[in-house]
């Protein structure tokens, strides 16, 4: 076999041509899908809730305080009264939201006084909004466990 006919052989190999007309299918499809939706204005249905779309079930005000160290955290309520005291092992994600909370707080030129808003939706959306800046955070997005440890704090 010369070497020419093992170049195109090898060649032949390397990527199916069945497979690169299935994923041209999967382009023009999506192309397709897309623009029919912006074409015919479709709602976005799979957007979180914003505030006044859906009906609040329960919310909380609340601040944050995080050593951003060891990631212990502790929760307050409006009046200043501990919710939470959180050690480095459960307080991880609550001081990683802190740390969020602190740099767009920062970017903005706010301070930390005010809290924020701890707010449960009857969709069952769980959301942390700051009315100082705009910032918002859908907690489901990172994970159950760590929506859990928020959700908690509502009672």
């Amino acid at each position: 076999m010369t070497p020419e006919a093992r170049l195109a052989n090898r060649d032949k190999e390397m990527v199916p041509t069945l497979l690169l007309r299935a994923m041209g299918v999967l382009v023009v499809c999506a192309l397709f899908i897309t623009g029919y939706a912006a074409l015919t204005d479709r709602p976005l249905e799979a957007m979180p809730a914003l505030d006044g779309e859906a009906g609040v079930v329960r919310e909380r005000m609340i601040f944050i305080d995080a050593d951003g160290m060891t990631g212990a955290a502790r929760v307050l309520d409006a009046n200043g009264v501990v919710i939470a005291d959180l050690d480095p092992g459960q307080g991880g994600f609550v001081a990683g939201v802190h740390r969020a909370l602190a740099f767009e707080r920062d970017r903005r030129g706010v301070g930390m006084e005010a809290p924020i808003r701890l707010v449960l939706y009857e969709t069952g959306q769980l959301s942390l909004r700051d009315d100082a800046t705009g910032w918002r955070a859908e907690l489901i997005g990172f994970g159950a466990e760590n929506a859990d440890t928020f959700a908690k704090l509502l009672n």
